[in-house]
């Protein structure tokens, strides 16, 4: 009982730290580059999927497990990417009829974030 419950401890907060962190980079990337289009959210899904792809070849993932996994992969990774804010922003680019923009945040977030996470697994080695 005392391991789940620090589990669940970890992972709130690592969550914490990566929706902190998640808050950051949106607002920096706002103000660099405007929020008409959601760059952060763009920078911030990106950038953790070329992480999370790197932990995983840290941790010899798919059988990873244990308390630093579940603060790094599920709690900091996990607050700080949004599928969420991702699929409401391009939600309202197509209720704005703004269908090369909506089709530019999908195909610029799916196609590289995958290629993000096999690039940080690349780098720490995880194909060796």
């Amino acid at each position: 009982m005392f391991h789940e419950s620090l589990d669940w401890l970890l992972v709130v907060l690592g969550g914490g730290l990566g929706g902190m962190a998640r808050l950051a980079v949106t607002e920096w990337a706002a103000n660099r580059w405007g929020a008409r289009f959601p760059w952060g959210t763009l920078v911030v899904n990106l950038s953790g999927a070329l992480g999370i792809g790197a932990l995983a070849a840290v941790v010899d993932w798919p059988h990873a497990s244990g308390s630093d996994w579940l603060f790094l992969a599920a709690g900091v990774l996990g607050g700080f990417t949004t599928v969420s804010s991702f699929s409401l922003q391009t939600l309202t680019l197509l209720q704005q009829r703004r269908w090369l923009e909506a089709g530019g945040n999908t195909l610029g977030t799916l196609v590289p974030g995958v290629a993000a996470v096999g690039l940080g697994w690349w780098l720490l080695g995880g194909g060796a």
